[in-house]
């Protein structure tokens, strides 16, 4: 059957999808053989191939010459080298294999590198357990790196390489913000701050660096603080920048005083809408008067490359299979509906921070 007799017998709903039949059958195949493809590619990297096709620039490497290189056999340096033709890593020209530029981002391009890590560290074993988070409501497969309810129990005692996988893929994206937003979080000169979900405590130390009289507290579980007062440590701020130990799903909370700004940097994808909403709703308890809060997110509406959007729909999962098993990376109108529904209102957006992050100034509904 040719392509155009083909195509002519799609249902009815078909008719505004851009690709053609051949162009759709092309990209479910690539879906189809993707986990394949994933471990060849990153093998390729991890062996050394891509770097040694790589120097040698355009004279380019046999299959002996790569295996050599690569301390692997030839049979194991063919397989690897001809997916990575069909992965477009590689390009094969006169029995020699050359480094494409597919090739280079994955050699170079940290961004890259920290998503490849990130799915194969924390994701790619745990992946297999998805189905049974979704009919459970549970993260199934955390068990294939701690025993565990949430991962957010020991993000900072996960095995290695997993923990500076997970950790350089969180602060990648986040770590290129915190600058930028500083203007707009101290605007007014707040006297304190309350950083919740904070992490290893580097947006704290970043409004430390913006405004040396600022006051600091992060707020967050033990096991947390105890991670960030050790990184705090190693980076001089540990009597600097305060900790008070909360877990925002209890129902009542109790913080050390009021502040004039609450912060919630790539926190609340943590959680679902019900629990979102409780936190919203309990976190005011802690807001100075005519003080603001302040959420910082990725979502996938908002974002200016189609790519980006991709990532974040797939990031989704990580938190249904692994994270929690009921939240995700959010539409800005389910966060909006959230933020309403708590008896707030946003009076500033600023969408495309860093890579990917929008930021929402809330106020309580007068």
């Amino acid at each position: 059957m040719n392509e155009k007799a083909e195509a002519s017998q799609l249902p009815v709903f078909f008719e505004n999808d851009e690709l053609s039949a051949l162009e759709a059958i092309t990209e479910a195949q690539k879906i189809a053989f993707g986990p394949v493809v994933f471990q060849a590619v990153r093998l390729l990297r991890d062996k050394g191939i891509l770097k040694a096709l790589a120097d040698a620039k355009t004279v380019g490497l046999t299959d002996a010459e790569a295996a050599k290189i690569a301390g692997i056999s030839e049979y194991g340096a063919r397989v690897l080298l001809e997916s990575g033709l069909g992965a477009k890593v590689c390009l094969r020209r006169e029995d020699k294999y050359f480094i494409s530029k597919i090739g280079l981002f994955f050699l170079n391009d940290r961004m890259t590198k920290v998503n490849l890590d990130f799915v194969q560290d924390i994701c790619y074993k745990a992946m297999w357990h998805l189905e049974e988070a979704i009919d459970q409501g549970k993260p199934a497969g955390l068990k294939e790196l701690g025993p565990w309810d949430t991962i957010y129990q020991g993000l900072s005692i996960l095995p290695e390489p997993a923990f500076s996988s997970w950790f350089n893929f969180d602060h990648f994206y986040s770590d290129q913000v915190f600058t930028k937003i500083m203007p707009i979080i101290l605007e007014g000169r707040p006297e304190n701050v309350f950083d919740i979900g904070g992490n290893t405590g580097k947006f704290a130390i970043a409004c430390c660096d913006a405004d040396p009289e600022v006051n600091v507290t992060i707020c967050d579980l033990e096991v947390q603080l105890n991670h960030a007062e050790d990184y705090l440590s190693k980076k001089g701020y540990s009597g600097r920048i305060k900790r008070h130990q909360m877990n925002v799903l209890d129902k009542h909370l109790d913080f050390p005083g009021k502040a004039d700004v609450i912060m919630m940097s790539q926190f609340l994808d943590c959680f679902s809408e019900e629990e979102i909403v409780h936190i919203l709703k309990s976190v005011q308890s802690g807001l100075g008067e005519g003080g603001s809060i302040f959420i910082l997110e990725t979502y996938w509406d908002r974002q200016r490359f189609e790519i980006s959007a991709f990532c974040l729909q797939q990031t989704s999962l990580y938190f249904t299979a692994i994270a929690n098993g009921n939240s995700k990376m959010y539409h800005s109108e389910q966060m909006k509906k959230c933020i309403d529904a708590a008896g707030l209102v946003i009076d500033l957006e600023m969408d495309q921070l860093g890579i990917s992050h929008t930021l929402f100034r809330c106020k309580k509904k007068v």
